[in-house]
């Protein structure tokens, strides 16, 4: 499926002018580091583009600043259609990345892996 020029323009810009929250997590998420999952940043799932994804899992990784709190409606009308395509969803906010980054890896980790976690 080719992707919109527009789109493949702003998610590169969003990735040359990434938050330094975004930064920090896509450092332990790159290069299939994390578990040997391969992530992608700021990728194109027309007519959005989400922060992470893993395509294999389809799992996708959301960062919170504090714009989030004026566009509400607007986050969960993208959730709710992405989830329509079978997406699945961790939604972090930045301040928990910054502070209790291990514990937000292990969040992903069991959300990428869930049989390794069951009791």
């Amino acid at each position: 499926m080719r992707v919109n020029k527009t789109f493949k323009e702003r998610a590169r810009s969003l990735r040359k002018n990434a938050t330094d929250v975004e930064r920090y997590l896509w450092y332990e998420l790159k290069n299939r580091q994390f578990a040997n999952f391969k992530f992608k940043r700021q990728y194109v799932i027309e007519p959005y583009i989400v922060d992470f994804v893993c395509l294999s899992k389809k799992l996708i990784i959301e960062l919170d600043g504090s714009q989030h709190y004026d566009q509400l409606e607007y986050d969960i009308e993208r959730t709710l259609f992405l989830q329509s395509k079978g997406y699945k969803f961790l939604r972090f906010w930045n301040d928990v990345i910054l502070k209790e980054k291990e514990a937000v890896l292990e969040v992903i980790l069991k959300a990428l892996t869930p049989a390794l976690f069951r009791e």
